[in-house]
């Protein structure tokens, strides 16, 4: 594989994706006028996964490349030795601002006109802006089974697979869900991969979290009990910066809702700077786990960090990418990145893992590690991107499981 172009390659797998969906539709609300979207980007074994996001100017092409970006995280975690089988990747997206007082109505109407597809083919679940809860609220009105109820008919013992999840998503650590924890997790292991496969010792190292929900706020807790020194979080108000570390821990104890930095909480040498700052203060890892393209082709100039994880989906646009590249800053894809939370609710449904923190936690941080290592290596042999190298991984995998199982 050494120093040849992976010629099959699509430059960016989520923006420019190889294939047409399976299956895609807009809806539009009679009520409101709102637009929904579901794009089913593939099928496998009839099954698809993504969850579902509700945000005021969500749009078709987002929720195609974030189905697309779902085909690739479900492949890369195939492990023939395991019980998971990989799904396709699904995504649906609703433009209605989640905190309205129309937005439950939307969802419900948007549920009730897709119900065939998540009755049958998309497992979904919460993204931006949704939770598993509502959803599983609303699918029981309307009376399915939950939003997994298309993956759990294809199990052996249902009703036990069933227990194993709802006793995992009960699991909490210091107050956090397991839920909420696996997905910063992986991230976190992301971003120590990188810095060991390097070499920078986790005492010098040092990271930036731009956001501070479940995501951002869980991988900020995990860099920080790795040793790593995270001088800077960002919320939707702004950048707390602290050169010497952030108190992580007391910040996230104080966290208000919707991942806000209690202000009045701060230590004395903490900074508060704008929201962008934190783009460039002087970090070795930057974590963008905000929203989709915060990171884009305006403001990509004030990266100053050595490696971007993405934590959020789709967080840095393709030509930011291009040029962070361009002067040596590694973008670990959010395929690969992120992946930890979508595996991790299959490995537990499956039973690879126990629904237990020790077992959930070890399975993330081992699969995270094995993947980024795998992934970089690739992109260095074959001169390619990391999310190139991603994509690569994920059709290879996906085949050999097509070629056991008989599926298409």
């Amino acid at each position: 594989m050494n120093n040849r172009v992976l010629a099959p390659f699509s430059p960016r797998v989520d923006a420019a994706p190889r294939r047409a969906p399976e299956a895609s539709l807009t809806w539009t609300d009679p009520v409101t006028g709102r637009q929904g979207f579901l794009v089913i980007d593939r099928l496998v074994r009839g099954l698809a996964s993504g969850g579902l996001r509700m945000r005021e100017g969500c749009r078709y092409e987002e929720v195609r490349e974030l189905a697309a970006a779902m085909s690739v995280k479900e492949a890369l975690h195939y492990d023939p030795a395991g019980r998971y089988l990989p799904m396709g990747g699904a995504k649906g997206g609703i433009d209605c601002d989640p905190l309205s007082g129309e937005a439950r109505g939307v969802l419900s109407r948007f549920l009730t006109f897709i119900r065939p597809y998540v009755e049958n083919h998309w497992a979904t679940g919460d993204d931006l802006g949704t939770t598993t809860e509502l959803i599983d609220e609303v699918l029981g009105e309307l009376g399915v089974a939950g939003c997994i109820a298309p993956v759990v008919r294809t199990l052996d013992d249902p009703r036990a697979a069933r227990k194993r999840f709802a006793d995992a998503f009960a699991v909490e650590v210091d107050g956090i869900g397991l839920a909420e924890l696996v997905g910063g997790c992986g991230v976190a292991e992301a971003a120590l991969t990188v810095l060991d496969r390097d070499g920078i010792p986790r005492s010098s190292a040092t990271a930036v979290v731009q956001g501070f929900g479940a995501m951002g706020g869980s991988t900020a807790r995990f860099l920080h009990e790795a040793g790593i020194r995270v001088v800077g979080i960002a919320d939707v108000h702004g950048t707390v910066a602290n050169p010497r570390g952030l108190a992580v821990e007391d910040m996230l104890r104080h966290r208000r809702a919707y991942g806000v930095i209690d202000r009045g909480r701060l230590g004395p040498a903490d900074v508060l700077l704008e929201r962008d700052a934190c783009l460039s203060l002087a970090a070795d890892v930057l974590v963008p786990a905000a929203t989709s393209y915060s990171v884009h082709e305006a403001n990509q100039d004030r990266v100053a960090a050595r490696y971007v994880v993405e934590a959020a989906n789709l967080p840095v646009t393709a030509g930011a990418e291009e040029r962070l590249r361009g002067r040596g800053c590694v973008v670990v894809p959010d395929v690969v990145a992120n992946s930890g939370t979508n595996a991790w609710w299959w490995w537990v449904l499956y039973g690879d893992v126990a629904p237990t923190a020790d077992s959930s936690l070890a399975k993330v941080r081992g699969a995270l590690r094995g993947l980024v290592t795998e992934t970089l290596k690739l992109a260095e042999d074959a001169v390619c991107t990391p999310r190139e190298a991603a994509r690569y991984l994920a059709d290879a995998r996906r085949d050999v499981l097509l070629s056991r199982t008989g599926a298409r």
